[in-house]
């Protein structure tokens, strides 16, 4: 059927509007908000919605035009539903569902995660279960296995700090500033990765997650550092921390390959655009002679792309979300 959908993303900090047809990506927009928040070292909630109501009009008409789709061939509309700061998702699928309602098309509420979960359907349209999944982010650090479509078993998760939360508070301590993930992936680059060793956690655990220690290790290591001169250079800290993030990342996810005998390998969310993770994970997979599917970095992060692609999906099987369903901040992806 390959529906045409235009979808948002307003989950955060990022106003994403796209037009997909099936998985193939029509257009994709975005209106960043990184200079809102950098002087604050997070995302203020309140900003975040005001700075939403105020792009989305223009981005619809932006992601319409590139796409060069009337609002009448369209077949239906996608927003994120949850999880997510309230006031942001409540811009987004507000007025995601008032132009479905006026249009009288079919509206899709989508869970943000099913949309990372689905990324790689964008570039891959092979892409299809059974898969093991891995999803992290700034607020999730999730292991799903997926026998098929629809059906999410979340095998492990963070039972503290997700992985982008980490890489984000970390940064701040150090001084690095706003988003702190990439910027710890750039320093890492010229670092020595075994500078300082850095704890794993839950190594007893195969698929759950835990960085507050790692949080509290860095912290730690770092102060006492600076009080006897003896702190490594920058770039050691930051590359040392992060391949102590990306080791748990990649050896919870083949944990899940070994035991579900998945022989593709996705992932998703904004961590999953760091260069030692993916190098890593392409190195694993192809050791084990698995199938490995990331998006490009820019449809790991948030877009509205991929809650298109999860849109199309829902729309092709019938579930559509009723008028009366509100956003879910809360929302859980799965069983």
């Amino acid at each position: 059927m390959n529906p045409l959908i235009l979808a948002y993303e307003t989950s955060c900090d990022e106003t994403a509007v796209a037009v997909v047809r099936g998985s193939e990506i029509m257009s994709n927009v975005l209106a960043s908000q990184v200079e809102l928040h950098a002087r604050f070292g997070g995302v203020v909630p309140e900003i975040a919605a005001r700075a939403h109501v105020e792009s989305i009009r223009s981005l619809t008409h932006r992601a319409l035009t590139e796409a060069g789709v009337h609002p009448d061939q369209l077949d239906g509309v996608a927003a994120t539903q949850g999880p997510g700061l309230v006031g942001a998702l409540l811009v987004g699928f507000s007025f995601a569902k008032a132009i479905a309602w006026a249009r009288e098309l079919p509206f899709v509420g989508v869970d943000h995660m099913e949309g990372h979960l689905m990324a790689p359907r964008l570039q891959h349209a092979d892409f299809e279960p059974p898969a093991v999944v891995v999803l992290a982010s700034g607020g999730h650090s999730q292991i799903v296995h997926v026998p098929r479509w629809g059906d999410y078993q979340v095998l492990g998760q963070t039972i503290d700090d997700a992985a982008g939360e980490a890489f984000d508070k970390l940064a701040r301590f150090m001084g690095l500033g706003y988003p702190g993930g990439p910027e710890i992936d750039r320093l890492a680059a010229s670092g020595d990765p075994e500078a300082v060793k850095f704890p794993r956690a839950l190594a007893d655990r195969r698929y759950d997650f835990s960085f507050s220690g790692l949080k509290t290790s860095v912290v730690t290591f770092i102060e006492k550092a600076r009080q006897s001169g003896t702190l490594p250079p920058i770039e050691d800290v930051a590359a040392s921390l992060q391949e102590a993030i990306v080791d748990v990342l990649v050896a919870k996810t083949f944990n899940a390959v070994e035991d579900t005998g998945a022989t593709t390998v996705a992932g998703g969310g904004g961590v999953l655009a760091n260069r030692r993770l993916r190098e890593k994970m392409a190195a694993e997979a192809n050791r084990r002679g698995v199938r490995l599917l990331l998006p490009d970095p820019i449809l790991c992060t948030d877009n509205a792309a991929m809650i298109g692609v999860a849109g199309a999906f829902h729309l092709e099987r019938g579930d559509y979300s009723a008028w009366s369903e509100s956003v879910d901040p809360a929302m859980k992806l799965g069983r």
